[in-house]
């Protein structure tokens, strides 16, 4: 397991942090028994009693054998997602780039730096590589999140850059703020951003931002797919198309709903 998340703010409340830590790893581990968390984490067995006993009371953790993250994680969940006023019009036009392209499809926006999944579909031939709704993605190692990035103030750039630790998730990942920097400029000039295998070995994927009325970024529609696949003229100029039109109608969807 990973290790519990940790804050530099000094206004966090321990107990909370603890809780969260406790949370984080029963999804982690898709459940555990009290003994078993007692040995992973960093806490006495009677602290975590506690707190999975409170979680337990709240209906966000239920005991079937284990302790297991609860069901109304997902109500909270369906309320944050629903937030994004773009996610009704942007499923549509995530479902209709699958079937067009018999490839991957998603529609992912950005939250405390990372880059977030709120819908995704399956085409006919489509490999299911991806992490599940809700799960979080370095913005920097994705062609969606490159576009977001790309379509930001310098500002917001340089808040996300701050708080990203730049892994080297493949051979191909970008690791230096400066490269991303660069990267970014050309995603500008062209409109779209391209992933080839920077966050999954023999995974391509074409990116483009999709923007309010105002400017502010709403999110990013991609596509992606095996890299024997999405390659050639296909990858760099007809999947582009496909987005950037896509992209334009849900923006002017969004503008007028």
């Amino acid at each position: 397991m990973t290790e519990p998340m940790r804050t530099d703010n000094t206004d966090t409340v321990k107990a909370i942090d603890t809780m969260f830590d406790i949370v984080e790893y029963l999804r982690e581990e898709d459940g555990a028994t009290l003994s078993t968390a007692a040995t992973d984490l960093p806490y006495a067995k009677s602290t975590i009693h506690r707190h999975l006993q409170t979680l337990e009371t709240h209906g966000y953790i239920v005991q079937e054998g284990g302790y297991y993250v609860g069901l109304r994680f997902l109500e909270l969940g369906e309320q944050a997602r629903n937030r994004h006023r773009a996610y009704q019009l942007a499923k549509e036009k995530v479902d209709e780039l699958a079937a067009e392209t018999d490839e991957r499809a998603q529609f992912i926006v950005e939250e405390h730096a990372e880059a977030v999944y709120i819908h995704r579909a399956h085409g006919e031939h489509a490999v299911r590589t991806d992490p599940g709704i809700g799960n979080r993605i370095p913005l920097h190692a994705t062609s969606a999140g490159k576009a977001i990035l790309a379509a930001m103030s310098p500002d917001e750039v340089s808040r996300v850059v701050e708080r990203t630790s730049f892994d080297d998730i493949t051979d191909e990942t970008i690791t230096d703020a400066d490269d991303l920097h660069s990267e970014l400029e050309q995603i500008r000039e062209r409109g779209y951003a391209f992933n080839r295998q920077e966050n999954l070995q023999g995974l391509h994927a074409v990116g483009v931002a999709v923007t309010g009325p105002d400017g502010d970024v709403l999110g990013a529609l991609s596509v992606s797919g095996p890299s024997h696949r999405l390659t050639g003229e296909f990858f760099e100029d007809g999947l582009p198309s496909l987005l950037l039109g896509t992209a334009n109608e849900l923006e002017l969807n969004t503008a007028y709903a």
